[in-house]
């Protein structure tokens, strides 16, 4: 304090920028005269927010209860919603997390690259009956006296549901930087993180936006079996809408299930209107966009905000706060101006915002120093818990015998055929769907919201009316195994054609108008080449939750009957209820087998061909 009253330089330095800050904020408090209706919405939400973590926190800390009642009465789905929401949010913030971490990892070292992306595709294999009871035990055990360990496991089982399509996403759009961009990165000297910032970020954004829904809607599809697990003779149980729901169908109160239908279904329509159509409207800035005739998709909530006087008021006192480095921010800005209309010119998918270059002096290190030696660290980390894995799994395998084997591996290729099958059902109808939604913000303003709701929708809440449905025609299981897998993973395929739509350039769009091309001429021309590696990530992550759905598809409770399906999946699930471990893993490995041997051999060639003959940036 002393020090601070002998620079009065300082302190009147700090007191011009105090007033600078509050200056306009005043004049603005000085026009509106009154905090209006929406200011009071604002407040109210902040509250609503509050007071919902306290209850999530509350429900956290509370004690273990051997067992857990369910109400099935209305007044308790409120509560309910509030508790598996809170659980999606927070499973989907630790998959962004470990999306930027690990797809920036794979795309960056060629070395950690070949186990990685292998790694990646044998986790999104395993189905979450493969994570679970180990987790759960684990955790629970951690945390005896409360509950802690148990909202822990379905917080990373719904993690295991979401994460794997973002980070391929995210790999696969760091891999496809165009060449433009990292000349622009190479010119101005960008260090790894300005090449991150201002141009790897704002290419993947479109597409890690889009597949960041596709993301929670994986983590709603086994909600039931998150919220509600039995393992042998216990049966772990949180109260939320999948609890609500797996009660419900095991007393056939049709009346509850569709109560749970309906709390659902305003989830996740508020999800979209609150959350995810303002992602999309702000990922528009990242396009390669040069037209300003193409017409802009809208949001209603972002609008809505723009009239808050408190949030004005939040974000000038964020923007005017002091800053270190002042005279050297400034100087990158004014080199930044002047290099701002080559950047719009040759690089479009860049942020609007002017990125701050380099000092020309400034060695070019697209890979800081410390990243070797700290990913090398973490790569012998990495191998060193997959080898005490497999130490640990095979001392698990040795009772199972030879021929138990091969009946696995028997029934995963007939589960094989039946995820090939969904997946190409799949793409018949979201690849001209998808195409039309993205190629049209209009279309994507009304249609978007019905394909995140019925994305998100947990396809197993459905599935005893299909079941009813397919009884009724006389289609067995064994068939009809394949319509239930299409359920859960077509959106998969849908979502990731409309992020490749949205991002074909609205130049070469008005190009093809230009030169009359009929609609043929441009699908064949213009729009498959440009959302082709879009659909190959669409199919590589349709199958591998085809994978993962194949444990609720073959193996379906139906009128207090068991219905089953020869596969794996089949397989997987009675080895789990049974709680045969040995059985349950000998399943998962057989299944990510295949998996991993599938993805290399078929989808990496298709990640070759688009790459090399069906990029727009080659």
């Amino acid at each position: 304090m002393d020090d601070l009253h002998e620079a009065p330089a300082g302190r009147n330095l700090i007191e011009r920028r105090v007033r600078r800050a509050w200056g306009s904020a005043v004049a603005s408090l000085h026009r509106t005269r009154h905090l209006g209706w929406v200011d009071l919405l604002v407040l109210a939400g902040l509250a609503g927010l509050l007071f919902g973590a306290q209850r999530v926190a509350h429900e956290w800390a509370g004690r273990l209860q051997p067992t857990v009642h369910i109400d099935l009465s209305p007044l308790a789905l409120p509560r309910y919603t509030l508790y598996s929401l809170s659980r999606g949010l927070l499973a989907y913030g630790l998959s962004l997390g470990f999306t930027l971490v690990y797809g920036y990892w794979a795309a960056k070292d060629a070395i950690a690259e070949r186990v990685l992306i292998p790694l990646l595709d044998i986790l999104q294999s395993i189905p979450i009956l493969g994570f679970m009871p180990g987790l759960v035990i684990a955790l629970v055990a951690a945390f005896p006296s409360r509950n802690v360990g148990l909202e822990l496991a379905a917080v990373i089982m719904m993690f295991t549901g979401q994460v794997w399509n973002m980070t391929f996403s995210y790999y696969h759009s760091l891999r496809a930087v165009p060449e433009a961009l990292q000349e622009v990165g190479s010119v101005y000297r960008y260090d790894w993180w300005q090449r991150l910032k201002w141009i790897e970020l704002p290419f993947a954004t479109i597409g890690l936006v889009w597949n960041s829904m596709m993301s929670m809607a994986g983590g709603w599809f086994f909600l039931m079996i998150n919220e509600a697990f039995v393992l042998g003779s216990r049966d772990f149980r949180l109260p939320g809408i999948g609890s609500y729901m797996s009660v419900a169908v095991a007393h056939g109160d049709l009346r509850a299930m569709a109560w749970a239908v309906l709390a659902m279904t305003l989830m996740i329509v508020g999800l979209d209107q609150f959350l995810w159509r303002p992602a999309v409207v702000w990922a528009q800035r990242f396009r390669a966009e040069e037209s300003a005739s193409e017409e802009r998709a809208t949001s209603w909530f972002l609008e809505w905000l723009s009239h808050s006087w408190v949030l004005r008021l939040a974000r000038h006192a964020w923007r005017r706060r002091p800053k270190r480095h002042a005279h050297a921010r400034s100087a990158a800005t004014a080199h930044a101006e002047g290099a701002a209309p080559a950047l719009a010119a040759g690089t479009a998918a860049v942020a609007a915002s002017p990125p701050p270059p380099v000092a020309a002096r400034q060695p070019e290190r697209p890979v800081p120093m410390w990243a070797r030696p700290v990913s090398a660290l973490a790569f012998a980390l990495l191998l060193g818990v997959l080898l005490l894995g497999a130490w640990r799994v095979a001392h698990l395998l040795r009772p199972v015998s030879g021929a138990h084997w091969l009946g696995l591996v028997g029934a995963a290729l007939t589960t094989l055929a039946r995820v090939l099958a969904s997946t190409m059902l799949g793409t018949l109808w979201t690849l001209p769907v998808g195409l039309a939604i993205g190629l049209s913000p209009r279309l994507s303003r009304v249609l978007q919201p019905v394909a995140q709701v019925a994305a998100s929708f947990p396809a197993p809440m459905m599935f005893p009316v299909v079941i009813a449905g397919l009884h009724a025609a006389g289609v067995t299981l064994g068939w009809g195994s394949i319509l239930l897998m299409l359920l859960g993973t077509q959106w998969y395929i849908l979502f990731n054609v409309i992020a490749g739509a949205s991002s074909i350039p609205a130049d070469l769009r008005e190009a093809a108008r230009g030169y009359r091309l009929s609609l043929v001429q441009r699908l064949r021309t213009l729009y498959a080449p440009a959302v082709f590696p879009y659909l190959v990530t669409g199919w590589v992550t349709a199958a591998g939750g085809a994978w993962n759905a194949s444990i609720v598809s073959e193996y379906v409770s139906f009128h207090g009957q068991v219905l089953t399906a020869p596969g794996v999946g089949s397989s997987i699930s009675i080895a789990a209820e049974h709680a045969d471990f040995p059985t349950l893993a000998a399943g998962v490995l057989v299944m990510s087998a295949i998996v991993v041997l599938f993805n290399r051999t078929v989808w990496r060639r298709c990640y070759q061909i688009a790459e090399e003959r069906f990029s727009l940036n080659r």
